[in-house]
């Protein structure tokens, strides 16, 4: 199975690291075209401001709205920013509202703020506890009623799913966790 990395801006790699563990094969999402040759998107973390004017500079919007009709989409940190439905802190971020939560960037705190932590994921037949990295971290406000929360910390919402797509306030990728890239793209549970 081929998942696209969207290579715009962001850490990409660790996510590549992980797919290549559970034997996917990532590819690297430069154009809109090559979303036509992929399974599945990750938007990785990044810088969801820069993030968002590549995204329409390279006339990606389009292409991504039409792939997540159609085939899933993980998005960690600033990724889970460009898939939320608003996101209310500044607006020159021009959000691709596939997800009906909205968001805050950085509630976390600065860069100085970030922190690992254990959190537990619950899921439909068990829980799991997994680490977690927030750096930067947005905060998830409000969530749909079409929308599961698979994981909190601190009571508030870090993992959601709608559909076929699930988004995290997190970087499961810097702690080698593989659960929300099994979720999103198949594969049995560890």
């Amino acid at each position: 199975m081929k998942i696209g990395l969207l290579a715009l801006q962001g850490n990409y790699q660790k996510h590549s690291q992980i797919l290549s563990q559970l034997g996917m094969q990532s590819v690297l999402i430069r154009y809109p075209q090559q979303l036509d040759h992929v399974s599945g998107l990750i938007i990785p973390g990044g810088e969801s401001t820069t993030m968002s004017k590549l995204i329409d500079a390279s006339e990606f919007r389009q292409a991504i709205l039409a792939f997540a009709q159609r085939s899933p989409i993980l998005g960690t940190c600033a990724g889970l920013i460009m898939m939320a439905k608003l996101q209310q802190d500044d607006s020159r971020i021009n959000t691709l509202a596939i997800m009906n939560v909205t968001v805050t960037r950085n509630a976390f705190g600065r860069q100085l703020n970030s922190f690992v932590d254990d959190l537990t994921v619950n899921l439909a037949d068990h829980q799991q506890t997994i680490v977690a990295s927030f750096i930067r971290a947005p905060q998830i406000n409000t969530v749909g009623p079409d929308v599961e929360v698979l994981a909190r910390y601190n009571n508030d919402p870090v993992a959601v799913r709608q559909g076929r797509h699930i988004g995290l306030t997190f970087h499961p990728e810097l702690n080698d966790v593989t659960l929300f890239h099994q979720l999103a793209f198949g594969g049995n549970l560890n």
